[in-house]
């Protein structure tokens, strides 16, 4: 069956909310999701959104902290347009009634977080400001908003131009659906559950990126992965997220000796940016000791940081002990699907936003609660952008015959996410790199795009996408040879100079029922 709308969007998290919310009502819009509606990282957010609102501070400082946090490498113009609208958004979503949280003075209180110089994160409902957006967002979707709960996308349609006029899902009855539509907007997040220790919820799998890729889209900064410093860690691996706001409130890094890791590792100390304090955890860990977030510090934890404690107390971890056993676990994606300052990707038709897009604001390493933020900044954007746009209806043409999916099993799940740990972690080596890649094209990844997905199942369909974009992440950093923000690599320990200008590209070239794999920078 196909069905046509005027704006299709694919995921439903912040990004795809915000610009749902703010196209015009005489567009017809369509989102459909893999999972419901709130199943996602956005909902799960538990920091905040950085904003200068204080007197004290300026977009300027706002913009300088995230170009520091990024090794220097984001895109200046687009990381600068960001900060600046910052402000004046958390304004207007508190004016309409998003619940932030407010001090005594009834203004809204603003935290501090690792590689800000100001308090200015926003939060709401202590430490689940993802939850408040998320909620507010759906609760005020318009009328000519519909949404598709539990379609798998699992491939974009393009026409023999290369213009992009929708995709194609499977429902959880395994029923095939096209839908088509001038412009489809992919916001189906990042890849964090590509790594067996991660913040992310179950469905972040790199979907989206991989369909790009596979429809002949240009990915960029793939190699770039922050890695979250303070992941609950039990002996049987993470359970969930400690928000950054812990260490911003004063709570500090020890090992089992009691004394403090980051001391002299860097000025910041606890408040280093994410990725000098996810590969020092890493070091104590490797050496065999454990390390704790000592939350005596803080007053009222348990009020302050409700999520946290509840994530706690289900683990029986006692929060009135004050230490909260911690390991680094994948969080975030800095790279993604490349696009420009609006959302458009390489592909006509087909746009980004949030986390499966790379804007480049984010450069080598994300500053803390900029993700929530470029969501909400560029959703709003594209949809004024969108609400200009031509409706022109795409003729498909041409008809592609492709062969039934290949007789070899794939890797269990586990196996992928236990590989890319080791190999494509918190630190990785050129070794290790080739032999993973290796192991992946095992798998004939460069003739995907010969086969028919509707055969899979969700499962295998996951599998089959969380691969593409693993040797995505995996090339990209074997050929990064130095270490900048979220890549380290050990045989290439520092950054150079060389790289500062350069940006690793890929992209599947599609032409006679062939394909090649170019490497630009």
């Amino acid at each position: 069956m196909i069905r046509h709308t005027d704006i299709l969007v694919i995921g439903s998290g912040v990004a795809a909310l915000q610009l749902a919310h703010h196209i015009s009502r005489d567009m017809n819009v369509i989102i459909l999701t893999k999972s419901t509606l709130s199943n996602g990282n956005s909902s799960l957010a538990q920091g905040g959104i950085a904003a200068a609102l204080d007197d004290k501070d300026q977009t300027f400082y706002h913009f300088i902290d995230t170009i520091l946090a990024g090794r220097l490498i984001n895109d200046h113009r687009a990381a600068l347009m960001m900060t600046q609208e910052a402000p004046s958004l958390i304004r207007n979503l508190a004016d309409q009634g998003c619940t932030f949280d407010y001090d005594s003075n009834h203004c809204l209180s603003l935290g501090n977080e690792g590689a800000h110089t100001h308090s200015r994160i926003v939060h709401g409902g202590g430490d689940q400001t993802g939850k408040v957006i998320t909620n507010y967002l759906q609760t005020n979707l318009p009328d000519h908003v519909q949404i598709r709960e539990n379609h798998f996308v699992f491939e974009i349609l393009t026409n023999a131009q290369g213009r992009c006029y929708g995709v194609k899902s499977k429902d959880e009855e395994g029923d095939v659906h096209e839908f088509h539509a001038p412009h489809t907007v992919l916001a189906t997040g990042g890849c964090g559950q590509l790594y067996a220790s991660s913040s992310n919820a179950p469905t972040v799998t790199g979907d989206g990126i991989a369909l790009a890729y596979l429809a002949g889209a240009e990915l960029a900064d793939m190699e770039f992965i922050q890695f979250h410093p303070t992941l609950l860690s039990l002996n049987e691996g993470p359970r969930g997220l400690i928000s950054e706001a812990v260490r911003g409130e004063g709570a500090i890094l020890i090992d089992s000796k009691g004394e403090r890791i980051m001391e002299t590792v860097h000025p910041l100390k606890e408040l280093a940016p994410r990725h000098i304090v996810s590969q020092t955890i890493h070091q104590q860990r490797k050496k065999g000791r454990e390390v704790f977030l000592d939350v005596r510090p803080i007053q009222n934890f348990q009020t302050k940081f409700p999520t946290v404690t509840k994530l706690c107390e289900s683990n029986k971890v006692d929060v009135d002990l004050g230490f909260i056993p911690v390991s680094p676990g994948c969080h975030f994606s800095m790279g993604g699907v490349k696009t420009d300052r609006t959302g458009r990707t390489t592909i006509e038709g087909l746009y980004a936003v949030g986390e499966v897009a790379c804007t480049g604001v984010h450069g080598a390493n994300r500053l803390a609660s900029n993700s929530l933020l470029e969501g909400l900044v560029f959703g709003r954007r594209l949809a004024k952008h969108l609400n200009l746009a031509p409706l022109d209806t795409v003729i498909p043409s041409g008809t592609i015959t492709r062969r039934p999916p290949f007789s070899f099993p794939l890797p269990p799940k586990k196996e992928i996410q236990k590989r890319m740990m080791e190999s494509v972690g918190i630190v990785r080596n050129g070794e290790q790199l080739m032999d993973q890649l290796l192991w992946l094209e095992s798998f004939q990844i460069h003739e995907w795009n010969h086969y028919d997905f509707s055969l899979l199942t969700f499962e295998q369909m996951t599998r089959v996408l969380m691969l593409q974009t693993a040797w995505s992440i995996t090339k990209s950093a074997l050929e990064r040879e130095e270490s900048r923000g979220g890549h380290y690599r050990s045989d290439f320990p520092r950054e150079e100079p060389v790289w500062l200008n350069k940006q690793t590209i890929r992209k599947k070239t599609i032409e006679m029922g062939r394909t090649n794999e170019p490497i630009q920078t």
